[in-house]
């Protein structure tokens, strides 16, 4: 693996996953632990990124590329590129202006910024940034509160409300019990009561505080009538995250929710959940135009987000990257990682033919693993380290 100078600039970092190795160098081991880990014995956590590695495009030949464009919109707003930022907590974690500083490289890039129930900056102080906000609702024991933040969003002028529903309770992730995880006393879950949204600060030997947290605050009931009732509540375009069957998404739209994200919360709920890109295709034929449909858990590259747009997505949320970014450079850092995407989509697309995003749709893709003795996969394995696969 390439070694990580101790100290780098964001502009020589070429890769996403060039800032993984950055922050994880820089990062406690408890935060990049909570960050990185995945659920139980991390199956899927591995599976989502092994799936979007058997997804194979059939890229077109003899298409003007020359004016290769990745602007398009999502819930009828225009955006540089089919990208928002997933909902991620604590962004304080890694950086001290965490979703701040997140939200600034969000609206520099073009792009929606989501930010989460548990963030460690207040809804409002995140949407007085200028992006494009997406807010993200953890329905609470205490439904009066959801439904009050739901109306925060709006006051404070957020674009939509998207409810995770895969969340009844945090799943055992292994990481964080065997490091104690409890969140530091500057990092709160800011839109909460001082009493709720501080309680994570504290874990006994084998447990989160984080989990111990979320399991008093959150409401195993969610239910249909639940976004029902959010649908009737608010004005504001709707998604809904964490649907995983088909069924689910075809009732969501049924609903009246303006996207469906398809998601199994990065391998962090359930351990042996189908690879979200797996189940994609059959989403986008549930839900049958009703709604968007939107990609979450594993994105990592341009390529990621081309394969999606091929399956039928509107677009791609992504999580993790933006995080690492933020942990290497603040909001420099957070922007570079976007860039990054945005080039590695735009050679992506026209190399794959798609003068512009609609027409990846109309790809065809293989699936199938690749030869174990793939450069490709010798090259990753080394770090990117040039010259190290034997021809």
């Amino acid at each position: 693996m390439t070694a990580v100078p101790a100290t780098f600039a964001p502009e020589d970092l070429l890769s996403p996953a060039d800032f993984e190795r950055a922050a994880a160098a820089l990062l406690p081991a408890p935060v990049r632990d909570f960050v990185a880990g995945g659920s139980g014995t991390e199956l899927t956590l591995a599976a989502n990124r092994a799936a979007f590695d058997q997804v194979r495009i059939v890229p077109r030949a003899l298409r003007d590329v020359s004016g290769c464009a990745l602007a398009t919109t999502l819930l009828g707003r225009p955006v540089s590129m089919p990208v928002a930022t997933a909902p991620v907590g604590y962004q304080k974690l890694v950086h001290p202006e965490g979703e701040l500083a997140a939200a600034c490289a969000a609206k520099e890039a073009g792009i929606p910024f989501t930010v989460g129930t548990l963030s460690s900056y207040t809804l409002e102080e995140v949407a007085a940034v200028g992006a494009t906000t997406w807010f993200q609702l953890y329905m609470l024991r205490d439904r009066d509160q959801s439904f009050d933040l739901v109306r925060r969003a709006e006051d404070a002028g957020c674009a939509a409300v998207m409810l995770t529903a895969d969340v009844p309770w945090m799943a055992r992730r292994r990481r964080d019990l065997r490091n104690g995880f409890a969140l530091p006393d500057d990092v709160v879950a800011a839109n909460l009561s001082a009493g709720t949204g501080s309680a994570a600060h504290r874990a006994a030997s084998g447990e989160s505080a984080v989990a111990r947290h979320t399991a008093a605050a959150f409401a195993p009931s969610l239910n249909w009538a639940d976004l029902e009732e959010l649908r009737r509540r608010t004005r504001l375009p709707l998604l809904v995250k964490g649907v995983l069957d088909p069924a689910d998404a075809a009732r969501a739209a049924e609903c009246g929710v303006d996207a469906v994200v398809v998601s199994n919360h990065g391998g962090r709920q359930l351990d042996g959940a189908v690879a979200s890109i797996d189940v994609l295709a059959e989403v986008c034929t549930a839900v049958a135009g009703r709604c968007e449909v939107l990609l979450d858990s594993g994105i990592r590259s341009g390529v990621d987000v081309l394969k999606a747009l091929a399956l039928g997505a509107s677009g791609v949320l992504v999580g993790r990257p933006l995080l690492w970014g933020l942990a290497t450079g603040g909001t420099e850092g957070a922007h570079r990682v976007l860039e990054l995407l945005a080039t590695e989509l735009r050679d992506a697309l026209g190399l794959a033919g798609c003068s512009e995003v609609g027409a990846a749709r109309s790809l065809r893709t293989f699936r199938g693993p690749w030869p174990a003795d793939r450069t490709g996969a010798a090259y990753r394995e080394n770090g990117g380290v040039e010259g190290t696969v034997q021809r």
